[in-house]
C-alpha cells in the first residue's frame, strides 16, 4: 500500500517530470481534467512553461522548477517520468546531461517510487530500437544501437533506464510501467526542435524549403498526441502485473517524401523540397508492433494523419500570427 495514499480522501497526487514539455502538458492536462491533484516538475531546459498558462491558478495543480537529476522529497500516489529532451537539436547540444537525466534521473525518481510505494511510469522511446534490422519492431526486439554515436547519449539512456526501472522491480518489487513510444505530434510541439513534423510545418507556412534527409524514401510513423495521451493513461491505470515494455504508437507508416507532401497539401504553399545528406545513425524504418497494446490495454490510435497534421498546422499558424502580431508593423 501506498504510504501517502491520497486517492483515500477521493483523488490521487500526481508527479509529472518534464510537465511543461511538449507531452507532459498534454497529459497534465488530462490528469487535472479527471480530477487528479498534479505536481509538475521541470528544469525548463527543453520545456516550455508557456505550455503550463492555462493551468495558472487551478486549484490542483503546482509546479515546481527542479532538476531530477537533483533528489526530489515529494510524496505522491503515481509518478510519470518525462524528463528528457527528445528532438535530435536538444539532446545531441549537452549530450553528458541527456545521459545524466536518462540515469542518474531515472535513479532519483526510482528512489521516490521505492520511499512512498507508488507506481511509476517511464516514457521510454522508439530509439532504444535503434537503426532496426526487424520491421515493424515488436517489444521483443532487443534493437540496433550505436553505443558511442551522437545519438547514443539519448538512445543508450533510455535503454540504461529501462534497466534501471526492471531491475527496480525486481530487486524492490517496485510497481512499475515501461511504454516505448514512437514519433508523436501535435499542438505545443516547440517550432525549433528540429524534428520532422514540425520542420516541415514551420518551413511550408514561412515559404522555406522542405529539408528531407537522404532520398525521402525512409519512413516513420506518427501518432497524434490525444491518441497517446490516452494509452498512456490506460497503460498506468490497467492493475495487472505486466509491467511492460509497451510499444505505443500509430502502426501506419509513410516516407519523408510523403509526408512533405501532405504538408504542402494542407498549407497550400509553395515550397519546394529541398535534399541535403543524411545524419549519422538515422534510422532508415520505424514502426511499432502494437499488437501488445491491443491484446493487454485494448489500444490502438484513433486519429488519422491528415486530421492530426490538420490540427497541428492550425496551431503553428497561429503561433506564427501572434509572434507576427507582438513584433508589429515593420
Amino acid at each position: 500500500m501506498n504510504i501517502y495514499n491520497s486517492s483515500l480522501l477521493g483523488r490521487r497526487r500526481v508527479l509529472v517530470t518534464g510537465g511543461a514539455g511538449f507531452l507532459g502538458s498534454h497529459l497534465v492536462e488530462r490528469l487535472l481534467a479527471r480530477g487528479d491533484e498534479v505536481l509538475c516538475v521541470d528544469n525548463l531546459i527543453s520545456g516550455d512553461k508557456s505550455n503550463l498558462d492555462h493551468f495558472a491558478g487551478h486549484p490542483r495543480f503546482e509546479f515546481l522548477r527542479h532538476d531530477i537529476c537533483s533528489p526530489l522529497y515529494v510524496e505522491v500516489d503515481q509518478i510519470f517520468n518525462l524528463a528528457s529532451p527528445a528532438s535530435p537539436i536538444h539532446y545531441q547540444f549537452d549530450p553528458v546531461q541527456t545521459t545524466k537525466v536518462s540515469v542518474v534521473g531515472s535513479i532519483n525518481m526510482l528512489g521516490l517510487a521505492k520511499r512512498v510505494r507508488a507506481r511509476i511510469f517511464q516514457a521510454s522511446t522508439s530509439e532504444v530500437y535503434g537503426n532496426p534490422v526487424i520491421h515493424p519492431q515488436p517489444e521483443i526486439y532487443w534493437g540496433n544501437v550505436n553505443p558511442i554515436g551522437p545519438r547514443a547519449c539519448y538512445d543508450e539512456g533510455k535503454r540504461c533506464a529501462e534497466t534501471l526501472f526492471f531491475d527496480y522491480r525486481r530487486q524492490h518489487g517496485l510497481d512499475i510501467k515501461v511504454a516505448r513510444i514512437f514519433n508523436t505530434y501535435g499542438p505545443r510541439m516547440r517550432p525549433d526542435d528540429g524534428r520532422v513534423v514540425s520542420n516541415f510545418i514551420m518551413q511550408a507556412l514561412n515559404g522555406d524549403p522542405i529539408t528531407i534527409y537522404g532520398d525521402g524514401t525512409q519512413s516513420r510513423s506518427f501518432c497524434y498526441v490525444d491518441d497517446l495521451i490516452e494509452g498512456i493513461l490506460l497503460f498506468m491505470d490497467t492493475d495487472d502485473d505486466f509491467p511492460g515494455p509497451l510499444n505505443l504508437g500509430n502502426p501506419y507508416e509513410i516516407s519523408m517524401l510523403e509526408l512533405a507532401r501532405c504538408v504542402l497539401d494542407i498549407t497550400r504553399s509553395s515550397s519546394i523540397i529541398e535534399h541535403k545528406p543524411l545524419p549519422e545513425d538515422d534510422p532508415r524504418q520505424r514502426n511499432p508492433d502494437i499488437t501488445l497494446a491491443r491484446a493487454t490495454i485494448g489500444w490502438e490510435p484513433a486519429t488519422q494523419l491528415h486530421a492530426g497534421l490538420t490540427k497541428t498546422i492550425a496551431y503553428f499558424d497561429e503561433l506564427l500570427r501572434r509572434r507576427t502580431q507582438l513584433k508589429g508593423p515593420p
